[in-house]
């Protein structure tokens, strides 16, 4: 599993501690499931950056909390979008999500991930790549494995291959889809971090730490005791979310909103 941590933070949780904080000399922006929406990424970074210069100087981090791609028409050109934010320093970041897994899976030739990855939304990514829509209908999973093998840019590939699964910043931990109770942050498996969901949000105890995640789709932003669920749908409802924090101050940024 890969790991990445900001600051200090214990394992274990506390019933009297403190409100949760990313500590007083960082700005952090959070920004949930964006699924091949680039029209609505722009206008989030554009709120983000007036936000932030708003509330006066601090160096601000970014996290995308994963699932960049499927479902909506610009895949491609999110992932090219977020690489090149990433490569200029690194005070952005991103983590992987199930999208993403089976992409990459996709990608590299496993056939056996194909009708997954159809029903997740692949045909419009594979547009935002090149191929036609009447064509992906027709290919077989063998011919769209070759497809994807000889069209889809290998460093887009291994960009979202070297994505981590978990980034922490303070007291708080972003992941994709959420954690599995009752198993320490530094024992979380892969598979829990990008797809679970009932099991973790049917959790009311407390955890580690914070959890911000994205996956599971709700009208408004889902903030709990434990955990704030940022995923509002924004391939369908044109609300892309982001949570902003300071200290243990919150706030939250929405397009459409």
């Amino acid at each position: 599993m890969n790991f990445w941590r900001f600051g200090k933070q214990e394992d274990k949780p506390s019933i009297d501690r403190p409100p949760p904080s990313v500590g007083a000399d960082r700005r952090v922006y959070a920004i949930g499931d964006v699924h091949g929406r680039l029209d609505l990424l722009e206008e989030l970074l554009r709120l983000i950056a007036i936000d932030d210069r708003v509330r006066g100087p601090m160096a601000p981090n970014l996290v995308l909390l994963g699932d960049l791609i499927d479902r909506g028409p610009a895949s491609r050109e999110i992932v090219e979008r977020v690489k090149t934010m990433m490569a200029v320093g690194d005070a952005v970041h991103c983590v992987k999500g199930n999208h993403e897994e089976l992409f990459i899976l996709a990608a590299r030739g496993d056939e056996r991930i194909l009708p997954t990855f159809r029903r997740a939304g692949g045909a419009q990514t594979l547009t935002s790549y090149g191929l036609a829509p009447l064509h992906f209908d027709s290919m077989t999973d063998a011919e769209l494995t070759v497809w994807m093998l000889n069209h889809v840019p290998r460093a887009h590939v291994d960009f979202l291959d070297a994505l981590p699964d978990s980034i922490a910043i303070g007291d708080y931990l972003f992941v994709h889809a959420g954690i599995r109770p009752g198993v320490p942050i530094a024992q979380q498996q892969s598979a829990d971090l990008r797809w679970v969901r009932r099991l973790f949000l049917d959790h009311e105890g407390a955890h580690p730490m914070m959890i911000v995640h994205g996956h599971s789709i709700t009208p408004e932003v889902d903030e709990r005791s434990n955990r704030i669920g940022i995923d509002t749908g924004a391939y369908f409802s044109g609300r892309l979310t982001a949570i902003g924090l300071e200290g243990t101050d919150r706030w939250f940024l929405q397009t459409g909103a």
